[in-house]
């Protein structure tokens, strides 16, 4: 599983955005986002 290394973060984000069970929220530059959360869940932010 090496191989993932070498594929870049914007490549990760765009197959994860594809996935069942993945919400996908943009925040533009300078927004102010707050994020609640009830229940199991993973919180990835990637700052592009």
């Amino acid at each position: 599983m090496n191989g993932l290394k070498e594929i870049p973060t914007y490549q990760l984000v765009e197959e994860l955005k594809n996935r069942e069970a993945v919400k996908t929220i943009i925040v533009e530059p300078y927004e102010d986002f707050t994020v609640n959360v009830n229940g199991s869940a993973v919180v990835l932010i990637v700052t592009d």
